[in-house]
């Protein structure tokens, strides 16, 4: 019997937090444990290869699990390079002494087709977390005697030898008693380890062999029988790491609908494999729609990520950025550090590098559909383009250059969505300045009285129908040197020098009445004049410069609205009749002036979809008006 020896102080340290804070979830302990039978078959086979060893082929290792609910103990066993009595002391007598890292050191320009999963040696001890005793049973290739480790953590372990026919490990756990906290038999049920294997390690590059109980239908006969048959829980070779020729599109669209729980085909899928630096696969879908809880809270963006086809997590945000947080996919690169912080690899500066080239990589395709399939690009921006312009307003304006030629707007004189790039192609010579018109909807923007002189004199307008685009658009500032420029706020300048003249005199000749009508409305709009923005509609209210009308709207719906108004200026088209009444109401019987002021007023916010201060009195006055005009 050998003398039990304890653990080194800071290794005793390491495992009380590994066992209690390392690992959030106590399932990882399987995903370890493969892992590193993983890295044991990997030895042998690069063992094989490098020593010309006969007898030793990768279709010959495989990793088994073994169910014993009896002595409530699961098992993990390999056929790899096993250790000797020396190494059982070196790697699990001191944590984070893993063999595996001086093998991959070592390793400097092996076969292709060897990885090495594990390099810190910490990962075996997370079997602590749902075992109260572990074996470690292993018999080194090419030697006689075997040994078993033995701990219970509380005071060390022990190596013996002990009498094992193959080369290999097996590592036996004995399971914890379940508390009102923890359901530790879940480990001894087969269902559960089949689904903690596919979650984790379907993609181990080893056979990973189970028996489980299946029904099966007797011969000459319709009854079923309960038999156990020995099954593959792992599919081995991931799709991302076929040759892409290999793969078709119907491969892609069933592997995208059942790993990301999709009922449509995604709009488009980058399969990219790079090498360099930092290597890795990736497998990038862009859905056809959005899901439900999209543009909620709830809503985690992030890709999958593997570490030589191993899972490690399912939401890596730092993958995918913001304004492109509707690509879903996966990430599995070899030169991720599988250390202690395997699960916080959010900080990983390789992680970061490879974020890096995920952006551009979707962002070139952005780019790539919008030039080469504009259809498709136009079902993509319907359902994500919203999250283009947030992109832009939440980086102030930082992405403005990645971002601001994935736009689209539609146009009052093309009649279908345009790019900004579009539009100044298209600009009237001497024209300065990008149009555009805010509103709930085409139709209603279509309608507005600012319109139809703007569409009159030959200029363009982009029609902005989501809360988000007057903010997105002040943070853009402008366009190829061409500052954006709101029809309904502040003054246009479209007019020709003579059309300028003739509405200063206009405005000379009827100052007087501007004047009453401005006193009459004094607590409501900022000034009263004529218009030259106005065809054959009788008035309109613009903003003035600052907070826009749908801004005003916008940040009036927000949980935090602060009562938020913009300026407003009411303006009289001088060739409408209603200005002639005006005139001839000012010279017979100003007294009513107050009350046209008023009715033109509430004219024009219900035109700019506001509600007016008081309807009953609204409707009153228009009665009264009717009346007076039928006397």
């Amino acid at each position: 019997m050998a003398e039990k020896k304890q653990f080194k102080a800071e290794s005793q340290r390491l495992l009380d937090l590994m066992i209690n804070s390392i690992y959030t979830h106590k399932e990882i302990f399987l995903r370890e444990l493969i892992s590193n039978a993983s890295d044991a078959s990997d030895k042998l086979y690069y063992k094989a290869l490098t020593e010309n060893l006969n007898g030793i082929s990768r279709e010959d290792l495989s990793i088994q699990i073994v169910i014993n609910k009896d002595h409530r103990m699961l098992s993990i066993i390999d056929q790899g390079i096993g250790m000797n009595a020396d190494e059982l002391e070196e790697h699990l007598g001191t944590i984070a002494n893993s063999g595996s890292f001086e093998f991959k050191q070592a390793l400097e320009k092996g076969q292709d087709d060897v990885d090495i999963i594990g390099q810190f040696g910490v990962g075996f001890y997370s079997a602590f977390m749902v075992a109260h005793k572990v074996e470690v049973i292993s018999k080194k290739y090419g030697e006689e005697q075997a040994y078993i480790w033995e701990s219970d953590t509380s005071d060390g372990y022990t190596i013996n030898e002990i009498d094992y026919p193959n080369h290999g490990t097996r590592i036996n756990l004995y399971l914890k008693d379940n508390t009102d906290d923890e359901n530790y038999d879940q480990y001894l049920d087969e269902y559960e380890i089949q689904r903690l294997v596919k979650k984790y390690s379907d993609y181990v590059h080893y056979p990973i062999n189970m028996d489980m109980t299946t029904s099966k239908k007797k011969e000459d006969s319709d009854e079923y029988e309960q038999v156990i048959e020995n099954k593959t829980l792992n599919s081995m070779v991931p799709l991302w790491k076929r040759p892409k020729k290999e793969i078709t599109e119907e491969d892609y669209n069933e592997f995208y609908k059942d790993k990301f729980n999709d009922f449509s085909d995604p709009l488009c899928v980058m399969h990219n494999s790079v090498e360099g630096t930092i290597s890795y696969d990736s497998l990038l879908f862009i859905p056809s729609k959005p899901p439900m809880n999209y543009y909620s809270q709830d809503y985690e963006k992030g890709l999958q990520l593997y570490s030589r086809g191993v899972f490690i997590m399912d939401k890596a945000s730092e993958l995918v950025p913001e304004h492109f947080r509707f690509v879903k996919g996966l990430v599995d690169s070899q030169d991720l550090s599988l250390n202690i912080s395997r699960e916080m690899l959010q900080h990983d500066r390789q992680l970061k590098i490879i974020a890096d080239k995920i952006e551009k990589r979707i962002q070139s395709e952005l780019e790539k559909m919008l030039k080469n399939d504009r259809e498709k690009y136009e079902e993509f921006f319907k359902s994500f383009g919203l999250q283009l312009k947030f992109g832009i307003y939440n980086s102030y304006g930082m992405l403005k250059d990645k971002l601001q030629d994935l736009l689209l707007y539609y146009s009052a004189n093309e009649k279908k969505m345009i790019t900004f790039n579009e539009y100044v192609e298209n600009m009237k010579d001497g024209q300065k300045e990008i149009y555009f018109a805010s509103g709930e909807s085409y139709e209603k923007i279509d309608h507005l009285p600012t319109v139809e002189m703007v569409k009159d004199k030959g200029f363009d307008i982009l029609y902005m129908i989501d809360n988000v685009d007057e903010f997105c658009i002040q943070m853009l500032r402008d366009y190829k040197e061409k500052p954006f420029k709101n029809i309904n706020q502040g003054d246009l300048d479209i007019d020709s020098e003579e059309e300028k003249k003739e509405l200063e005199k206009v405005s000379e000749d009827n100052k007087d009445l501007i004047s009453t009508l401005k006193d009459a409305l004094k607590d409501k709009v900022q000034d009263v004049k004529v218009s030259s923005r106005l065809k054959t509609h009788p008035v309109c209210l613009v903003s003035s410069e600052g907070v826009s009308f749908e801004m005003e709207k916008v940040l009036n719906q927000m949980p935090d609205g602060q009562n938020i108004k913009a300026g407003r200026i009411l303006e009289i088209n001088p060739n409408h009749a209603i200005f002639t009444a005006l005139q001839s109401l000012f010279e017979k019987d100003k007294d009513k002036i107050n009350d046209y002021a008023s009715l033109l007023y509430d004219q024009a916010l219900l035109i700019e979809g506001f509600s007016i201060d008081d309807p009953v009195e609204f409707s009153n006055k228009v009665c009264q008006l009717m009346v007076d005009a039928n006397k």
